[in-house]
């Protein structure tokens, strides 16, 4: 498969597929968490959110956390965030030097 140039293997295309659902879930879930934090009900726990990101989600939660102003001022929350972007981006190092 070519895109942009780039002959794409089946596997990177799943790859992608994934991050891009589990980008949509943590979007969704952490959307519904501010939206919830607004009107005083049941949050969703602050471990489930981590686990989005460590499943991928860390992406598009980052950069959600300041656009809708949530969570960006508790310091645990946002030290694990970054703990974890970090641990994706070794991870994505690591890969890229064994396939290129």
């Amino acid at each position: 498969m070519l895109l942009l140039g780039f002959d794409l293997s089946l596997s990177f295309v799943f790859v992608f597929a994934y991050l891009v659902l589990i980008s949509l879930i943590s979007l969704i879930f952490f959307s519904l968490d501010k939206s919830k934090a607004k009107r005083n009900k049941r949050r969703i726990p602050e471990a489930t959110l981590h686990i989005l990101e460590l499943l991928g989600g860390v992406f598009v939660i980052l950069p959600w956390m300041y656009v809708i102003r949530h969570k960006n001022r508790k310091w645990k929350y946002f030290l694990w965030s970054y703990l974890i972007l970090v641990l994706w981006l070794a991870v994505i190092f690591f890969i890229t030097q064994q396939v290129f």
